[in-house]
């Protein structure tokens, strides 16, 4: 497939994550079996499911494109990538998922020179679904992951943008798992008047959808885990940046997948300087 277009990659992908939300929803309701990958981090029969899932669908609705998906990284299987990728978390918040907390996701992410250009995040166990539909514009809807939809015109679908914040009464995210001293200093740079915690990417989309003004996270991270996420919010209004103000950019590089420290932003014009 040489090109593609928005509305055939996010039907393809909702039938993907839907389907891929029912493998995660059945190992959750059970109980997760967890083993420890060689870089330490958990990982579950769900995870390794639903990417086998994921990757099939994917192969078929853009064939021919590199997709760089979790799990099979960490067995040391990453395919040589052009300017467009894919990039694949089939389950963002495993921890999350171990915990029995509700808050993991289905990421998927189309990346082309260096950019998030297309995004779906689906949350199975609150049906929470954000994708994509333009460079422009992305939708949230709630979808139960047992519905036959077929493609975002079988959801009740509503268009998201991002807020203007109020400067001096700014609404942070952090990580439910993963806060430390040097998050807390990006914090204590702006008038934070309220902390909101969340797991996985659905923090990118709670940005995306107006509900929060922004989400540091200064601390390891992997593109799949970011990519998709940073798409909804991208084409909601908002950014993500590195601490030295360039976007964050995906792609091969001196530290593989890795991401550097980064901030998300909704109207990021619309802040003060920061304090010093």
């Amino acid at each position: 497939m040489s090109g593609w277009n928005y509305k055939r990659l996010a039907d393809a992908c909702v039938v993907i994550a839907l389907a891929a939300g029912r493998v995660q929803l059945a190992h959750w309701r059970r109980g997760a079996r967890v083993t420890i990958k060689a870089d330490q981090s958990p990982v579950t029969a769900a995870d390794q499911e639903s990417e086998r899932l994921i990757l099939a669908g994917l192969g078929q609705a853009l064939p021919g494109v590199p997709i760089v998906a979790e799990e099979a990284s960490a067995r040391g299987d990453v395919p040589p990538t052009g300017r467009r990728f894919l990039l694949v978390d089939p389950l963002d918040g495993t921890k999350e998922f171990i915990s029995g907390s509700g808050e993991f996701t289905v990421n998927i992410a189309l990346i082309e020179d260096r950019a998030p250009v297309f995004g779906l995040v689906y949350a199975p166990v609150t049906g929470q679904l954000y994708v994509t539909t333009s460079r422009e514009q992305a939708i949230e809807a709630t979808v139960d992951a047992g519905s036959n939809a077929g493609g975002i015109g079988d959801v009740d679908a509503r268009p998201i943008a991002v807020r203007r914040p109020d400067p001096h009464a700014l609404v942070a995210l952090i990580s439910r798992s993963h806060m430390n001293a040097d998050t807390e200093a990006v914090l204590a740079r702006y008038a934070t008047v309220e902390r909101r915690t969340a797991g996985s990417s659905l923090k990118f989309c709670l940005i995306a959808n107006g509900s929060a003004d922004f989400y540091p996270r200064i601390g390891p991270t992997s593109q799949w885990d970011t990519a998709a996420g940073h798409a909804v919010l991208r084409a909601a209004g908002g950014e993500v940046l590195m601490l030295d103000g360039r976007p964050l950019a995906y792609g091969p590089g001196a530290n593989a997948y890795r991401n550097p420290d980064y901030v998300a932003w909704g109207s990021r014009e619309a802040l003060p300087p920061r304090k010093t």
